[in-house]
């Protein structure tokens, strides 16, 4: 994708501008077209090499210039971490991730589950009922065994470690391009 700078610098003035005066980044008009298409997209944001907030949207529902300013504004106000300071800012790196458009997993066992994921290239996504979570491929860095990941994506969507052995959940898997400070 070209722009790449484009869209980190972006994300950063979002974040900026809501952190330090509470209002909204206007979006940019001209911009070029592939970023007015429908694209899933996720801002991560890191101190000192530490996860710092991370939030975007799995599906393509909105235009992706759309999305990240909005993921870049949800990510300074993650619900697992303090809201962003102001005294931080200058301390923080950006990690946008462009997915691509998840696809359910067919697989009659766990055992064909596991043969068709990808370690380092595919984000999971796991459904039950109201129940969801999902992991980008950038968590395989930590989460090394696919039995690892999926036990502790269940745990993320509040599910049994081990529900993801069970046939009546659903997995999907997309890829990401993956652009950073």
């Amino acid at each position: 994708m070209k722009n790449k700078k484009f869209l980190l610098e972006l994300a950063r003035k979002a974040i900026e501008k809501y952190v330090r005066k509470g209002k909204i980044l206007e979006l940019p008009k001209n911009v070029p077209e592939e970023f007015n298409k429908k694209k899933g997209v996720f801002v991560s944001i890191y101190k000192n090499s530490e996860l710092r907030g991370c939030i975007g949207f799995p599906y393509p529902e909105k235009n992706l210039i759309e999305a990240l300013v909005e993921a870049a504004i949800l990510a300074t106000r993650d619900f697992r971490f303090e809201p962003l300071k102001e005294d931080e800012l200058d301390k923080i790196s950006i990690e946008i991730s462009i997915l691509t458009k998840p696809k359910k997993i067919e697989a009659k066992n766990y055992k064909e589950l596991l043969n068709k994921i990808e370690p380092l290239k595919d984000g999971i996504i796991v459904k039950k009922g109201s129940k969801s979570a999902l992991f980008l491929p950038q968590v395989w860095n930590v989460l090394k065994e696919k039995e690892d990941f999926l036990s502790q994506l269940c745990l993320k969507a509040g599910l049994e470690q081990f529900e993801w052995l069970n046939k009546d959940i659903e997995f999907y898997k997309f890829r990401a391009k993956i652009i950073s400070e």
